[in-house]
C-alpha cells in the first residue's frame, strides 16, 4: 500500500469517527428528553477561521498563551467538532439552580443547571467514541469561548466546547507548553 492510500484511509477514518461522535452526542441522555444540544463539525475553512479568531483573542491579551497554543493545535488537527447548548428551563422546580422554582430562576435570569449537565454528558459520549477508535482528542474551552464570543453558531449559543481530532504518531494535544 502506498503512502497516499494510507493517508487517504486515515482521513476517511477520522471522518467516520467524527460522524460517530456526532451520533453519540445526539443520542446522549437529556434531562426530560429536552434536547438543547447543538453539534457542529467544522469544515477546513471554518477551522481556519476559528484559529484566526483564537489568535485575535490572544492578541488582545486574554489568556494569550492558551489561545495561541490552541490555535496552532486547531491548525494541526484533522477535524474539529463543537458541542454547545442553548439554555432553557426544564420546568422541574427542583431548586438545583439555587432558586425555589423555575419561574423564579427565569425571572432572575438564572441558568438551569441541566443544560450544563446535558452538555457534559454529550461531550463525554463524543470523546469516548474518539478514544475507543484511538483518535487523539482534547476538550478545549478556548474553542467554545471563541465560538460564543464571535457568535460563530448564532446568538442562541451561550456555552460551547470544542474537540479537535488528530491522527499522528505522537499526540499533538499532550506535551503542550
Amino acid at each position: 500500500m502506498d503512502f497516499e492510500t494510507k493517508e487517504k484511509m486515515q482521513k476517511e477514518g477520522v471522518s467516520q469517527v467524527i460522524s460517530l461522535m456526532c451520533l453519540a452526542a445526539r443520542t446522549a441522555p437529556k434531562t426530560r428528553g429536552r434536547d438543547n444540544i447543538v453539534i457542529f463539525p467544522f469544515s477546513n475553512a471554518e477551522k481556519e477561521n476559528l484559529a484566526k479568531k483564537m489568535e485575535e483573542i490572544a492578541s488582545k491579551g486574554y489568556q494569550s498563551h492558551i489561545f495561541s497554543r490552541d490555535a496552532q493545535n486547531i491548525r494541526q488537527a484533522e477535524k474539529v467538532l463543537v458541542i454547545a447548548t442553548k439554555l432553557g428551563s426544564r420546568k422541574l422546580d427542583c431548586s438545583f439552580c439555587g432558586f425555589e422554582t423555575c419561574a423564579e430562576c427565569e425571572e432572575a435570569r438564572g441558568q438551569c443547571v441541566y443544560d450544563f449537565i446535558d452538555l457534559g454528558i454529550a461531550l463525554g459520549s463524543a470523546v469516548s467514541i474518539a478514544a475507543n477508535h484511538r483518535v487523539d482528542n482534547r476538550i478545549m474551552y478556548s474553542i467554545g469561548y471563541t465560538v460564543v464570543k464571535y457568535r460563530l453558531l448564532g446568538d442562541e449559543i451561550k456555552v460551547a466546547f470544542g474537540i479537535p481530532l488528530s491522527v499522528t504518531g505522537k499526540n499533538i494535544f499532550f506535551d503542550r507548553k
